[in-house]
């Protein structure tokens, strides 16, 4: 057969893909991810901003209310969701600046939703995405007042609020690849104790929250006569209840991070004076709110055995280095086991310090725990717990120290002859 020279076409239904283009409808990538940015910010306000109106329509017949526009209570859902984003708020006066923790995980979710149901799993849809949410909430702060710096920090909580949420999101798509390979770059330059370190202190670390949520819902057991008594005084209806009810629940997981204080030992502090931990407990004057009611009223006694709980979840961790970690130097487990203390101690921190700040006028202006110290405890109780676990029973290390053993046992008998 002869050859003519003229190339056969073939129809195909699916284009050619490009970098810049996606191939499900052809819109740039970098536009899919900037849409995705603005679902994702979009959900999580009207999910605080339709609640708001909602109580505003059902209470507009109240004539304390009669000179109230609607847009206030878009105005303090707006600041609501900044305040998640760790912008502090203004309300009626009082500077609030203690991030609602509850909240900031429903951005966490919105922006995982929105990336695995929209997004586009491709580095320019990610940093499309993430760069258009930051974008947003920088926006955000500037048209609900906000200044340069209040803008920035909107930008930067966006940004660390996009990463986890949408890059969570991203990986759950179909086209995704596989976390393994997205970050085998990093772990093939980083030396094995290092990896085993850190998936180590993670480890650590959801550990010890889980602890603590355990440890949040027996103070609300304990507490809950009390929990009571302040709904029965409140006398709210069925609207107040709803909206006391939500705002009670934005600020569990705040609980939850002071209950791993109080773990560590430092404890915290829900006022100007006022001290909740395992070997002291001051308290004072207090709102009205049913959530405070399970603050902790123990000390002392098997209270002062709190920080041993830290020692299980490192000796936890141990276990996994142990079983995570082939050993070929003595100084392997021992660098696991410092990575994984560093870990739990910079990662605690950071949650204390999103935990606390100030919760409103006079003495609420220091609601929390102190950051360093809590996490320079955690990291130490964690840290003797993981090498206790790891290091004996560690290969190389056994190995060494028999090693040591001989090479004295020589010394001494070359000594006496």
């Amino acid at each position: 057969m002869p050859v003519t020279g003229r190339a056969r076409r073939v129809l195909q239904d699916d284009p050619r893909p490009t970098f810049f283009t996606s191939a499900i409808d052809g819109a740039p990538r970098w536009a899919v991810g900037a849409l995705t940015a603005a679902q994702a910010a979009a959900l999580s306000l009207l999910t605080l901003a339709v609640p708001a109106v909602a109580v505003f329509v059902a209470t507009s017949a109240d004539p304390a209310n009669a000179d109230v526009a609607w847009t206030r209570a878009v105005a303090v859902a707006t600041h609501l969701w900044l305040l998640a984003h760790g912008v502090p708020a203004v309300l009626d006066g009082a500077v609030v600046s203690v991030v609602p923790l509850g909240l900031t995980m429903l951005a966490l979710f919105t922006c995982y939703a929105s990336a695995r149901r929209s997004g586009l799993a491709t580095r320019v849809g990610l940093v499309a995405s993430v760069g258009a949410y930051g974008l947003l909430a920088g926006v955000v702060g500037l048209v609900s007042g906000a200044d340069a710096l209040g803008a920035l920090r909107a930008v930067l909580g966006g940004l660390l609020v996009a990463v986890p949420g949408i890059g969570a999101g991203l990986l759950r798509r179909p086209e995704a690849p596989p976390w393994r390979t997205l970050v085998a770059p990093l772990t093939e330059r980083l030396t094995a104790p290092v990896v085993v370190g850190l998936r180590a202190g993670l480890l650590a670390v959801a550990a010890s929250l889980t602890v603590a949520a355990v440890l949040t819902t027996l103070w609300v057991l304990a507490g809950y006569a009390t929990i009571v008594d302040v709904v029965r005084g409140l006398s709210l209806d069925a609207i107040g209840g709803v909206v006391l009810g939500l705002a009670e629940l934005s600020f569990v997981p705040n609980l939850v991070v002071w209950a791993l204080a109080w773990v560590a030992g430092p404890g915290f502090e829900v006022g100007a004076g006022t001290r909740f931990s395992p070997g002291e407990v001051v308290g004072g004057p207090l709102p009205a709110l049913p959530l405070l009611g399970a603050l902790p009223d123990v000390q002392g006694g098997v209270a002062l055995a709190a920080p041993a709980l830290l020692l299980g979840v490192g000796a936890l961790a141990g276990l996994a280095v142990h079983r995570w970690l082939a050993s070929v130097r003595a100084r392997d487990v021992l660098v696991a086991v410092g990575v994984t203390a560093v870990t739990v101690g910079v990662l605690v921190a950071l949650l204390v310090e999103a935990a606390s700040g100030a919760a409103g006028p006079g003495r609420m202006a220091q609601v929390g725990a102190q950051p360093l110290l809590v996490g320079l405890l955690a990291a130490a109780g964690c840290g003797l717990g993981a090498a206790v676990a790891a290091v004996p029973s560690d290969g190389a290390v056994r190995a060494a120290v028999r090693d040591r053993r001989e090479r004295r046992r020589v010394g001494r008998a070359r000594a006496e002859d």
